[in-house]
């Protein structure tokens, strides 16, 4: 059988920059990203939300095109063009027919290595990012979320939001911008990522039409690792009609060999709709409609969290309730039953989440990112299949140790009081 790595090929510009392709030729077509290898954790505070502003003012043209001709373009060809940040790295991809690719290459590469960055522009987009601001403010999940984060990484990049903040946005201007991009935008901090029906020596060919002639930029991004802090975070706001509780632990960098058995012991918590979290906490005793886990991983560190939203005066049952489900991973093994399903749905998700062209570019260029090497789906699931009970066990142990829960909670919380004796496990 032929792996599935033969069809992945790899090269690296004299400059630094990196280009990906997986070649899937019964696709008819084709996505590519761009991806900046600095998110918002690279800010420092004074700067805090420059990474997704500028993958804002990018969009708004460039001095070969404007804002409405980039859209046409791409509309033209009956493409999708879009773009993300995240606190370790930006992307702008778009995805078209297999053979409208070079003009979908010439756009997104137009716009991140000739954005104008109007002074009009500049104001514009920053009214609408205010808006952003308010929209998530007015989320009562996010509010929590971020609450959360800023807390449990108090005083570090991650956990400051990736949209900036109303002060930090007011004062970016045109300089400022074009002094990032550049740090940042150099070809020794890009990936550049394809997967469809494509020819790996054509895509090298239009990279190096594009970026072939830019010269590196300086090596000297080293982010240090953050310190996690189990805070207790009660806001109160009776405008709510629930209280909304987030929970966590510090867990695993993306890279260490436990991430097996953590996205397991997640899967098991509160991933789907027969996870623990959801038939205990919903099913049996009618605590919540939303509730679920999930992990996050970066370079250095980790993070293990569970959202969920009740009434008032349910709070406290509700946090005992995620506490003890904590506490039974820990002191409780695992049934063999269980992990097979978990194993299962496991890999299930993982199968499902690669069946797009798009999906594949952005597998290949996050495995670059974090692992500089390619793994064989297989390959995973051989890691996932060798997780043991005993293992499970033993991470769990790691992860829900005393005094590494952290919770935030945001709504109508009179009377609730959390303290560390509430978070034991």
């Amino acid at each position: 059988m032929a792996n599935e790595l033969d069809a992945v090929e790899r090269s690296v510009l004299p400059n630094g920059l990196i280009v990906i392709s997986e070649r899937m030729p019964h696709f008819r077509s084709a996505s590519v990203g761009i991806w900046i290898r600095r998110g918002s954790r690279g800010e420092p505070a004074e700067r805090n939300g420059i990474s997704h502003f500028i993958e804002h003012m990018v969009f708004k043209g460039t001095e070969r095109r404007s804002c409405e001709e980039i859209a046409r373009t791409m509309d033209s060809v009956g493409g999708m063009l879009d773009a993300f940040t995240t606190k370790e790295y930006v992307c702008f991809n778009a995805k078209v027919l297999d053979e409208n690719f070079p003009v979908a290459f010439d756009v997104i590469s137009d716009m991140v290595l000739r954005p104008l960055f109007g002074e009009h522009d500049i104001d514009r987009e920053k009214s609408v990012v205010f808006e952003e601001i308010k929209m998530d403010q007015d989320n009562p999940e996010t509010l929590v979320n971020e609450s959360f984060l800023q807390n449990f990484w108090e005083g570090h990049p991650l956990g400051r939001p990736i949209l900036g903040t109303r002060e930090t946005v007011g004062n970016f201007d045109r300089d400022g911008l074009f002094d990032w991009f550049r740090r940042c935008y150099a070809p020794n901090e890009i990936i550049i990522s394809a997967a469809g029906n494509l020819e790996h020596a054509r895509l090298l060919d239009l990279v190096h039409a594009q970026f072939g002639s830019l010269a590196p930029g300086a090596d000297g991004y080293h982010p240090a690792p953050p310190d996690p802090c189990p805070a207790l975070v009660v806001r109160r706001k009776r405008s709510l009609a629930q209280a909304h509780v987030c929970l966590g632990v510090p867990a695993f960098p993306v890279a260490d060999p436990r991430r097996f058995a953590n996205a397991l012991i997640n899967n098991i918590l509160g991933s789907g709709m027969s996870s623990r979290l959801f038939q205990n906490i919903r099913e049996r005793q009618g605590l919540a409609y939303a509730v679920f886990s999930e992990t996050i991983s970066y370079h250095d560190t980790g993070l293990l969290s569970v959202y969920a939203a009740t009434g008032s005066d349910k709070v406290e049952r509700l946090v005992r309730s995620v506490i003890e489900e904590f506490r039974r991973l820990k002191d409780e093994p695992v049934g063999e039953d269980e992990l097979r399903r978990a194993k299962q749905q496991l890999k299930g998700s993982m199968t499902l989440s690669l069946e797009s062209t798009g999906s594949r570019m952005g597998n290949r260029a996050r495995q670059e990112i974090f692992f500089g090497r390619f793994y064989a789906l297989e390959d995973t699931f051989a890691s996932v299949e060798a997780v043991t009970v005993g293992e499970l066990r033993q991470v769990a142990g790691e992860l829900f140790a005393p005094g590494r829960v952290a919770l935030a909670a945001v709504g109508p919380l009179d009377g609730f009081q959390p303290d560390s004796a509430l978070l034991a496990c």
